[in-house]
């Protein structure tokens, strides 16, 4: 057995705490350590990526504690990451490889990705940090992308047990220096391996030029004008080289108060309405003649965006009418401890008080107050025709959130890949949201780490969720996107500013002869092949029908609801129900409960804001123009791929969103085989259908929490609880029964 990696306790009675189980005495595995060795799974480095310590003989637990396996293999750190190898990647086919990730293995995680370490001495768990004098016969490592990993360190030797414990603990808790990071190292030894995808045109919005494009596609050039002002940061370091602002706005305006009470413009509404954001301008209590002259400053301002040709502006204080970085801090702290699970007793035994923790972590509450905020303020936009501007103390934070939502639900091309992707350079790369304090990579401020950018993913997914063919991307593109936060081989989220990052560039190319080519993560070939690029694209996604010009003349199109049939089924009404479809039973359970509060309370909601919610949603969709979201309580969900894709538990075999949209794509293919025979056009639209992966054939062989779920070992417990399931029989009859449906989807 120890051959082939795996070590095992058999049957007996079922311990009531977790403990491993061996019948291999440690001589008979040093006996056979040079025969494992032959088989272990070669460290891949990449380019600059440097091995630091090593630990030989170590157990990688499988996450069940009904009968305690674990892997051998070797335990190593290097200065991008921790991997465990194993020979047991052998048991993946080569048909679930095919979403793997060519940066990170299964079992590897970057340091950035590091959430907290355990010890377990005599039984008992307890936080690691700082310098050991004893050290743990078993390690936890809680990682940012809710994966738990439990090695073994029993049977290691002392003299390497206290290298990579102190390694780890040190490289992934240790403040660091900015120049320090792994990022810098790869993009130096990689100069030759960087590839910029051909087909990638998210605009970077890094040159006066794209801004200019931005304000043509949204017909705000009229009212508003990019300007270089700040070329070189001569003004602020904080914003861009290059912005949007008012036409009629002085140039030498721009440069008083370093930028601050300047109305930068994000996006102009189809209607001529613009939202706008501002940074709020330090407060001088003592200074009297400042904060008149900040006053005067402030005045000439909203004079000047107040005079026609601009609408009235409504001014939206994020910063006292709106959350506080603390209650996300605080409400995300709680939340991600419901997945963040050790084994499977712990899973059940929460399971019972599962949802009233949910609810009192308010996560999905603070989702809510993120979606009706971004309504209420399409409202104004849409109906009310007035400008909005954002205020915040920086500017770069909830207003990123709240700009960006809004340009999700109103403009359709922000729900296309590239669309998207070039709204998040925009609002949060270029709106110089601080991804290095807010992510922690630096390890200097626990105080500073808001998972803001993720609250914003987790709103997004909440659309897609509720109107999948308005989307041109995939609930597993939003999750890729969340992981790519921790890999500091992309410099996207790796900086707190544009100047910041370029400054960097700087000091490189001084020091260098060749500058530094920094990749972006908007590259997903860097990542993943092509079949699994695919499953990023959402191939149910309704594309903007194309009209002939007799077509155009008849119709005219708005941002808003149009009267005409809806592209698929119109949606049921939520009074209906909590569910839409009758699948997946334990899922909708699990995630679809009511957990928040309603929001129909007259004196919470204006009755301007309830008449256009009501309006909007008591009419069909058009995908391609205003898009809401509903926000009652049992309409915001848990984001199931990202949150419980790593708990066996939580799986359904042969069921989920995935079987379904399996199903769906084997219907339009035989629909447009039908077609392409009736019109006898052999190359046809099907084409695009045919670039599908192989993953979503034959949905027996899907999970629930597809496609991460195909990498992660089936429980042998049954899916369900078996306290209340007496009369389906005992613990192993469900078990054995579940095997023969695996069994089944296998043949």
């Amino acid at each position: 057995m120890l051959g082939k990696g795996v070590v095992g306790g058999g049957g007996g009675t079922k311990a009531p705490k977790p403990s491993f189980v061996s019948y291999v005495r440690p001589e008979e595995i040093h006996t056979n350590e040079k025969e494992v060795t032959e088989k272990e799974v070669t460290l891949h480095l990449l380019p600059g990526e440097q091995l630091l310590c090593e630990a030989s003989t170590v157990l990688k637990y499988v996450q069940e504690d009904s009968c305690q396996r674990g892997i051998y293999g070797k335990l190593v750190c290097t200065d991008f990451k921790i991997a465990f190898l194993g020979d047991d990647d052998s048991a993946l086919d080569n048909d679930e490889t095919q979403f793997k990730n060519k940066v990170i293995g299964e079992n590897d995680i970057t340091l950035h990705c590091v959430d907290q370490i355990y010890g377990v001495f005599d039984e008992k768990k307890k936080t690691l940090f700082g310098q050991l004098k004893k050290y743990p016969e078993k390690l936890i490592i809680h990682c940012k992308d809710l994966r738990v990993f439990h090695f073994c360190l029993r049977y290691t030797k002392e003299e390497e047990v206290k290298r990579i414990v102190s390694g780890i603990i040190h490289h992934t808790q240790a403040p660091k220096l900015l120049k320090r990071l792994f990022l810098f190292s790869y993009a130096a030894a990689a100069q030759n391996h960087a590839a910029t995808d051909p087909r990638n045109h998210t605009v970077m919005f890094d040159t006066l030029k794209d801004w200019c494009w931005e304000l043509e596609r949204t017909k705000g050039s009229v009212k508003y004008k990019a300007v270089s002002v700040n070329e070189g940061y001569k003004v602020c370091e904080r914003l861009p080289a290059y912005f949007v602002v008012p036409t009629p706005l002085p140039e030498e305006d721009l440069s008083r108060f370093q930028g601050h009470g300047i109305p930068l413009w994000c996006w102009s509404c189809h209607n001529g309405c613009a939202l706008l954001k501002m940074s709020a301008l330090p407060k001088k209590e003592q200074d009297d003649g400042l904060s008149q002259m900040q006053k005067s400053f402030l005045d000439g301002i909203y004079k000047t965006i107040h005079r026609p040709p601009y609408e009235i502006v409504k001014t939206e204080d994020l910063s006292s009418n709106f959350l506080s970085l603390q209650d996300i801090q605080t409400a995300y702290s709680k939340f991600k401890q419901l997945f963040l699970i050790d084994n499977s007793t712990e899973f059940w035994d929460t399971d019972i008080k599962w949802f009233s923790l949910l609810e009192s972590s308010s996560w999905l509450d603070i989702i809510r107050r993120c979606l009706k905020k971004a309504i209420e303020i399409t409202e104004c936009l849409e109906a009310q025709n007035v400008n909005v501007l954002l205020l915040e103390e920086n500017a770069s934070d909830l207003c990123c959130l709240v700009s960006s939502l809004v340009q999700v639900m109103m403009d359709p091309h922000c729900r296309t890949r590239i669309g998207f992707q070039s709204l998040v350079q925009k609002e949060w790369i270029m709106g110089g949201h601080s991804f290095l304090d807010r992510c922690n990579h630096l390890r200097q401020s626990d105080k500073e780490e808001v998972p803001v950018f993720l609250l914003f993913l987790d709103c997004v997914w909440q659309l897609v969720h509720q109107h999948p063919p308005a989307f041109d991307f995939t609930e597993t593109y939003l999750t890729v996107l969340s992981d790519s936060l921790y890999i500091p081989i992309f410099s996207t989220f790796f900086f707190n500013s544009p100047h910041q990052k370029d400054n960097v560039g700087r000091e490189s190319q001084d020091t260098q002869s060749k500058p530094l080519n920094l990749l972006t993560v908007w590259d997903w070939s860097v990542q993943f092949e092509p079949k699994a690029q695919m499953l990023l694209k959402n191939p149910l996604y309704v594309e903007k029908p194309k009209l002939d010009k007799g077509q155009r003349k008849g119709m005219r199109f708005k941002h808003q609801r149009q009267l005409s049939l809806p592209l698929t089924q119109s949606k049921s009404s939520p009074k209906r129900g909590f569910f839409r479809e009758e699948t997946d039973h334990l899922i909708k359970n699990l995630l679809g409960k009511r957990i928040s509060k309603l929001i129909n309370s007259s004196d919470e909601l204006h009755d301007n804001f309830r008449e256009f919610y009501d309006s909007w949603h008591s009419k069909p969709t058009d995908y391609h123009g205003l898009l809401l979201p509903h926000i009652e309580g049992p309409e915001i969900k848990v984001w199931a791929q990202r949150y419980l894709r790593w708990i066996p538990e939580a799986q359904i075999l042969g069921g989920g969103r995935a079987a379904t949209v399996s199903k769906l794509l084997e219907m339009m293919e035989e629909v447009e085989r039908l077609q392409e025979k009736i019109d006898a056009r052999p190359h046809g639209q099907g084409a695009l259908l045919a670039e599908a992966p192989l993953l979503l054939r034959g949905s027996a062989r899907l999970s629930a929490l597809f496609p991460f779920a195909l990498l992660q070992r089936h429980p042998s417990k049954p899916v369900l609880p078996t306290s209340g399931w007496k009369a389906l029989g005992d613990e192993e009859d469900l078990a054995k029964r579940e095997d023969e449906f695996v069994d089944l989807g296998d043949v």
